[in-house]
């Protein structure tokens, strides 16, 4: 399956990426902005092509 991510974000950097919290798997919001964590429902924005996987700046979804 191929997932379609913010295009500074290469799909290789996403499947080496894993939430700072649970070390669980992470997609593409569907806006592209941000790289959800479902199993922490954290949600870590993505700043000029860069994701900031800082705890202290996620959000919580529902």
């Amino acid at each position: 399956m191929e997932l379609k991510v913010n295009p500074m974000i290469s799909e290789e950097l996403l499947a080496l990426l894993a939430c700072p919290s649970c070390t669980g798997e992470l997609e593409p919001g569907t806006d592209r902005s941000a790289l959800l964590c479902r199993h922490c429902a954290l949600s870590f924005p993505v700043r000029d092509g860069i994701p900031v996987m800082l705890i202290d700046q996620a959000e919580r979804v529902s």
